[in-house]
């Protein structure tokens, strides 16, 4: 029997996160057996003045409530108007429009968790001369706002917790997920270290692939950037060279995982490095998110030339939606995850489980290597988790 709840539920999605949380009701509705009439969204506003000012508006009570708020810090499609001209909003205007909600609840709430995604600023995290560090300041700050609880996907530091060191902060890794839409996807793919090698693009991201290596006892090889430290090019270093560390390529397929694209412009260098250089079979890439702030073009060519055969990024930041006809790009459905992870919480119990899939990723290789078998029997998506 589960244990009791923590606190009646309510869950609150930001504006761009509509269809994400509607899919996250509809499992929790379904699991705890509500009828469609039932709901545990709450109604939420954020409008704004003819200025540009805001305020934010909630249409029920959250006294005693475990709140859950999601947010996509990254949805550059929702705008509102500022003297009568549309402006997008920029996760500047998304961050204050989630303070504003945790405002309005005016410290009411039994318990408030924010489920950010992608963090804001999260590639503002550390200083290396006289500059900001955006997202410890963002940390501290929901702390103070009330937040128990930080929920992110991918961090792309995740020691940024350092900030808020008596505060929740938990950082999922879609490791699980990612592998499960590969073999879907892909279903001819072997997953041992004669058929697929994971691929570091720098050394920031080895610690996502030693996660898949170790997972799948494969081999793994890295990217080091050789970076112009002298100029600074869109608030980065220019990348003047890409260098690989690693055991030979040749004829396997190879998986190149990062948090994020971005651009795009690392990923598609190494993916022709790894097929042109170094005799890759096939060139995948897990990314957590996909922003593709440089637009398509650049992928569709290098699909076009063979570089890249698969992209894999999840469905917890805004997708453009000319990207559901690019037959080179997977989107992983996080809808389910995200209920889970909610449906655990709101029942005090450790979510220990959902965030180390090792079990769970070996169950899937194990019905993904009796599915290449001539004579098997099962499927490999008889799991539907």
């Amino acid at each position: 029997m589960k244990d009791a709840l923590y606190a009646d539920l309510s869950v609150i999605g930001m504006r761009g996160c509509e269809k994400f949380v509607e899919q996250v009701d509809t499992y929790l509705r379904e699991w705890r057996r509500h009828g469609a009439e039932d709901t545990y969204l709450v109604h939420t506003s954020c409008p704004r003045f003819g200025s540009g000012e805001g305020k934010a508006m909630i249409t029920e009570s959250m006294r005693g409530q475990d709140v859950y708020i999601v947010c996509d810090m990254f949805n550059h499609s929702i705008t509102y108007k500022m003297f009568g001209e549309p402006q997008r909003m920029s996760p500047d205007d998304h961050y204050a429009d989630l303070k504003r909600i945790i405002a309005a609840i005016g410290g009411k709430a039994r318990r408030i968790t924010v489920i950010m995604p992608m963090l804001y600023e999260g590639r503002q995290h550390k200083r290396t001369s006289r500059e900001s560090l955006d997202c410890a300041i963002m940390l501290k700050e929901l702390v103070s706002m009330g937040v128990t609880n930080i929920l992110t996907f991918d961090a792309h530091d995740p020691r940024v917790a350092n900030a808020i060191p008596l505060s929740g902060f938990d950082n999922v890794i879609p490791n699980y997920q990612m592998l499960k839409a590969m073999v879907r996807a892909v279903p001819d793919v072997v997953f041992d270290r004669d058929h697929v090698v994971m691929i570091s693009p720098d050394e920031g991201a080895m610690g996502r692939c030693m996660g898949y290596s170790e997972a799948l006892s494969v081999d793994i090889g890295m990217f080091y950037k050789r970076r112009d430290y002298s100029r600074v090019v869109n608030g980065k270093n220019p990348i003047l060279e890409h260098k690989y560390l690693g055991d030979s390529l040749e004829g396997k397929d190879a998986i190149i995982v990062d948090d994020m694209i971005s651009s795009g412009g690392s990923l598609l260098e190494v993916a022709k490095h790894l097929k042109e250089d170094y005799g890759a079979r096939r060139v995948f890439n897990f990314a957590t998110f996909g922003l593709f702030t440089d637009g398509f073009a650049a992928f569709d060519k290098a699909y076009a030339d063979g570089l890249i055969d698969k992209i894999f990024t999840t469905n917890l930041t805004y997708h453009n939606p000319e990207i559901y006809t690019k037959p080179w790009h997977m989107e992983v459905n996080m809808c389910k995850y995200v209920a889970y992870l909610i449906d655990t919480l709101n029942h005090d119990t450790s979510i220990a489980d959902l965030l180390k899939p090792e079990k769970r990723i070996a169950a899937l290789l194990e019905r993904h290597r009796k599915q290449l078998q001539p004579d098997a029997q099962v499927s490999m998506f008889e799991n539907n988790d």
